[in-house]
């Protein structure tokens, strides 16, 4: 009985896999010391190879109170704005590209470094704040590498908060030095220039008292001086009028001075000088502490040997493939 061709398939199939085998098992030991071989060389590199372990810090972008100088016009304008605002000392973006550049593009072509900052880049969905990573053949290099990202940023920020301490030391010197020049000199003035217009406001009254006595003295015996006299009457108690109101306005104006703008300079002095607690102020700082691993993150060692034996495997099999194929191709030419 004939076997369907199915049937020599499955045979030669079968025959085909024997011989595979037959092959890999004739060379077991040329497979497992190729194996082993490039294991055992995997192993000693990656138990060789200088461990590198990783350090990561959350910054915290300091900010510092804003206080608002112009309430009233401004309240027209945006209601959002208040006294007590916080503002951030530095823009985040901005200041991530410097740190990109000065800590890792202008070093990167360094040799022999035991340390190296990896990354610098704003937190995702959170505002304020920037991660730093950095590597080192141990914990306290990458730390201290990670301190000196975190150095230049508090002292970046510091200068910053320097300065606006001293513009509002100087914005309370400037308010301070326009009260003393409201009293000193001023008010002083105004008070001079109203004893003046009272003198002078006092000396028109008399006047005008006298001619209303003369008017009447002349009113019966000459008709047509008394009508000059009149209108120059008319034109004095005008003046006196002016002279009054000029008056009214200049102690209007010292009320002033003395009340309202003194009073409000003395708040707004007060607001700037409050602006000046240290509880306002907060520097770049560090959340928590910097983060690191007791164990490195590179070498891989158990991945590196298992990759290795794996790779050592398949590559001693393809191999014994390839010896076995050429020794076919010997025997052919032999024969």
């Amino acid at each position: 009985m004939k076997n369907t061709p199915e049937q020599n398939y499955y045979q030669e199939d079968e025959i085909d896999l024997k011989e595979l085998f037959g092959i890999l098992w004739a060379k077991k030991i040329l497979i497992i010391s190729i194996t082993m071989l490039i294991t055992v060389l995997a192993g000693i590199y990656a138990f060789n190879k200088t461990p590198i372990y990783e350090a990561t810090a959350l910054v915290e972008i300091g900010n510092y109170k804003l206080h608002n100088n112009n309430n009233n016009n401004n309240n027209n304008n945006n209601n959002n704005n208040n006294n007590n605002n916080n503002v951030l000392v530095d823009s985040v973006p901005e200041l991530v590209k410097k740190l990109n550049l000065l800590f890792i593009d202008l070093l990167k072509n360094e040799k022999d470094k035991k340390a190296t900052i990896i990354s610098i880049s704003t937190t995702k969905g959170v505002s304020g704040f920037l991660d730093i990573k950095s590597e080192a053949s141990s914990n306290e290099l990458a730390i201290n590498e990670t301190n000196k990202v975190v150095s230049y940023i508090h002292n970046k920020h510091q200068t910053i908060m320097n300065d606006v301490k001293n513009r509002r030391k100087l914005e309370i010197k400037n308010i301070q030095t326009r009260i003393d020049n409201i009293k000193n000199k001023e008010i002083k003035l105004l008070i001079q220039k109203i004893n003046a217009q009272q003198n002078n406001l006092d000396e028109y009254r008399i006047q005008l008292n006298k001619m209303i006595v003369n008017i009447e003295d002349i009113s019966k015996t000459n008709p047509a001086l008394t009508a000059l006299k009149l209108m120059e009457k008319r034109d004095i108690s005008t003046f006196v009028a002016e002279l009054n109101l000029q008056l009214m306005d200049m102690r209007d104006k010292k009320d002033t001075l003395e009340t309202t703008t003194i009073n409000d300079l003395i708040e707004r002095k007060k607001l700037v000088e409050s602006m000046l607690l240290p509880h306002n102020y907060k520097n770049s700082e560090v959340i928590g502490r910097v983060i690191t691993n007791d164990y490195p993150i590179k070498p891989k060692k158990k991945l590196i040997v298992m990759v290795a034996f794996i790779a050592g495997f398949i590559l001693s099999i393809f191999l014994v493939f390839i010896m076995n194929a050429f020794r076919k191709e010997e025997d052919k030419a032999t024969a």
